[in-house]
């Protein structure tokens, strides 16, 4: 139907103009109930309305809109936290635009920029770097921010993350107690707070245990080539090693690729943990053993937390931790030598 407006619709379902406009708004919705949404709603399906988003933020300062910013859309790790980011914010009546920022500071950088000019309302960031520069521009512009998975060393923004030390201790403890004593770790980028966080983790697990914790080689990105290359130069240097613990599951597939390639088996030559529990490592072979960190769960605790922010709540910087959970599949087995 052309020419709905907002009155047509209230006249047709019987209600005031503005009774009608919360009902179309996901925002306030909840205040009035349910049997007036939904004739509200169809009314307004009927009349071929469409609420004007546009002229709704100009009116209430609120584009309802909240930018999402990750580092590779194509690794599925960020799959899970943008799931549980999207609900939340969509249960509270907020939409979200996802960007990919790249690895690339200065392409992240203008994405962001472009996203506030945007009007969002606010910004989760996957993407941030223990000095983050990407932060600062948010912060200057004054844009509610939070960080996801990642944090900076400075407390600057609310980071929602997992307990990096704890997670590397549950996959070294598990390979100790299957005999293994040379551990070898595939440290991530320094850069970034999950590589250094996990790095300590498992030396000050090793050393716990009363082991050497000197294997280890320093990745300069998260992906399956790096773990590759990362294995090959662990195990030309400490041959000895017989399990490797890896700072996250893509680095872990890496380390089993470098094994075929050697002509070695995972876990009957080397057992192999991840870290993160990525989508489908119960499919690949041998199923990953891993460190599940609870990536839905900090999705949702991330967007809750800007929400809050945005809401006006007055909330100091804070890092917020997900508790992790060790997951035992087929990759680790009881050492042979």
């Amino acid at each position: 139907m052309r020419g709905a407006t907002l009155q047509s619709i209230a006249t047709a379902a019987g209600v005031h103009r503005s009774t009608a406009a919360r009902a179309l708004d996901p925002g306030q919705s909840h205040r009035i109930s349910p049997e007036v949404v939904e004739r509200v709603r169809a009314e307004a399906q009927r009349q071929g309305y469409r609420r004007d988003a546009i002229a709704a933020s100009l009116r209430t300062g609120r584009s309802r809109l909240v930018g999402v910013v990750v580092p590779d859309l194509a690794n599925p790790v960020f799959a899970p936290i943008l799931d549980g980011i999207g609900a939340q914010l969509s249960s509270e009546g907020y939409s979200m635009l996802v960007a990919d920022g790249g690895p690339d500071a200065a392409a992240q950088a203008a994405i962001v920029e472009e996203l506030i000019a945007r009007r969002v309302d606010g910004l989760v960031l996957a993407t941030a770097t223990r000095d983050d520069p990407v932060l600062t521009i948010c912060l200057n512009a004054g844009v509610p921010t939070v960080l996801v998975n990642r944090r900076e060393d400075e407390l600057r923004a609310s980071s929602i993350v997992t307990d990096d030390l704890a997670g590397m201790f549950l996959a070294v403890e598990h390979l100790i107690e299957l005999g293994h004593h040379r551990i070898g770790h595939l440290a991530g980028p320094v850069d970034f707070s999950t590589g250094v966080l996990r790095r300590k983790g498992f030396e000050d697990a090793m050393r716990t245990a009363g082991l050497a914790a000197d294997a280890v080689v320093v990745t300069t990105e998260y992906s399956r080539p790096a773990g590759r290359s990362a294995t090959a130069s662990l195990l030309d240097r400490w041959p000895d090693v017989t399990a490797i613990a890896a700072s996250n599951d893509l680095l872990a597939l890496g380390a089993i690729q470098e094994l075929k390639v050697r002509g070695l088996s995972c876990p009957a030559d080397l057992s192999i943990v991840g870290h993160n529990d990525m989508p489908l490592m119960d499919m690949v072979a041998p199923p990953l053993t891993t460190v599940q960190i609870g990536l839905a769960e900090m999705g949702e605790q991330a967007a809750r937390h800007l929400l809050d922010h945005i809401s006006g709540s007055s909330l100091k910087p804070a890092v917020l931790q997900v508790r992790p959970q060790f997951v035992l599949r087929d990759s680790t087995a009881m050492a042979s030598k």
